[in-house]
């Protein structure tokens, strides 16, 4: 009796140690399951030759890709009949010369080139997942962001999707709510979640005179403060006037290639609407409740047109990105409250500070606040 005790115990202790070391990789890595293996070495591989493990110009463009890929996708043209996108399938690394050349994906060649040699180097991650697993290794990279989930097994897609899909910053707000329920069923309040991306966001083609224009004065890093300057008032254009889906900036004052702040029509319209205004404005200065809304609206991104019953959890591949450097929201030094145009009146806006200095802050070209990167 004592010595079937004994077995039944060493059985459970065994499986128990099973449970916890996993699948041993062939590069020595342990992973919950073998198809997770391969996705170590594409991680370093991408650090060490793609990111530089930075929260850099990479990093902004391969997550622009992974909603731009996601989105172009339509169960309501699919109901009829008609071409509509295969969702988070990799058909822009699949067909460089057909996507990338719709006019929303302006720019976004810059990422399909810079990703399509890990695609062939690395020949057993699918286009699909290659472009998720990207965005989630890249974002990890600036202080602040959540780790994102990432499921394994995308298949490769079949056609390129049709033109049409992308939402533009031009676009009105009803129309990008429309598009992105029929897309992903996002909702307006996850719509707001996914723009934190804007948070590590750049411009380079919406003023065609300037390169590199961020969305908030802290490019490289993944905070609120996005959420404060949208709703500022502008004054003025970091280059040219009358882009097409571009709005006055708060900040628009550069020097040399430290570019001024960019404003997207889109960003100040969703910032104002009533269905939106009160979600994007509590926000500011709430960290964490924003890093919470954005891993879970990009756990559904990154899942769009795929049966994710079908794929398999891979999360432990992906680090753990450095913390928030808790340092509250603030009003880039010469703006105040005054300043602010407020859309929510169900709750007060936040009491913040206005950072030192007597005049308009100038953002940094680079990570490491030099002027080449």
């Amino acid at each position: 009796m004592a010595f079937n005790s004994l077995l039944a115990f060493l059985s459970i202790a065994l499986a128990a140690h099973a449970a916890t070391t996993g699948v041993q990789c062939p590069d020595g890595n342990v992973a919950s399951n073998a198809a997770c293996c391969p996705f170590f070495a594409l991680r370093e591989d991408l650090q060490n030759n793609a990111f530089s493990r930075q929260c850099g110009e990479e990093t902004h463009e391969t997550v622009r890709l992974s909603f731009h890929d996601a989105i172009a996708f339509s169960p309501a043209l699919q109901a009829q009949g008609l071409p509509a996108g295969g969702g988070a399938d990799g058909s822009m690394l699949l067909f460089p010369t057909v996507e990338p050349n719709f006019h929303a994906n302006l720019g976004i060649s810059d990422s399909v080139d810079l990703l399509t040699p890990f695609l062939n180097n690395h020949t057993d991650v699918t286009a699909g997942d290659l472009i998720q697993f990207a965005a989630a290794v890249a974002i990890g990279n600036c202080p602040g962001a959540p780790k994102l989930e990432f499921l394994a097994g995308r298949p490769n897609a079949t056609a390129p999707a049709p033109d049409g899909l992308i939402p533009e910053p031009q676009d009105s707000v009803d129309s990008i709510f429309a598009r992105m329920l029929d897309g992903g069923n996002f909702q307006p309040d996850e719509v707001v979640a996914l723009l934190a991306s804007h948070s590590i966001a750049r411009a380079d083609h919406v003023d065609p005179t300037i390169n590199a224009a961020p969305f908030d004065s802290t490019p490289f890093t993944f905070d609120t403060q996005v959420f404060l300057e949208v709703l500022l008032k502008g004054v003025g254009f970091p280059g040219t006037a009358n882009n097409t889906g571009e709005v006055e900036s708060p900040l628009p004052e550069g020097s040399g290639v430290n570019v001024g702040e960019l404003r997207l029509q889109s960003d100040f319209s969703i910032a104002r609407d009533p269905r939106t205004a009160c979600t994007w404005q509590g926000f500011i200065n709430e960290q964490d409740k924003m890093t919470s809304a954005f891993q879970t609206a990009m756990a559904k991104l990154a899942v769009i047109g795929q049966d994710p019953t079908q794929l398999i959890d891979c999360s432990e591949v992906i680090l753990a990105p450095a913390p928030a450097s808790g340092q509250p929201a603030t009003f880039p030094a010469t703006k105040t409250q005054s300043d602010v145009e407020v859309a929510c009146s169900a709750s007060p806006f936040p009491s913040l500070s206005t950072d030192p200095g007597a005049t308009e802050t100038i953002i940094p070209h680079c990570p490491n606040g030099e002027t080449t990167c």
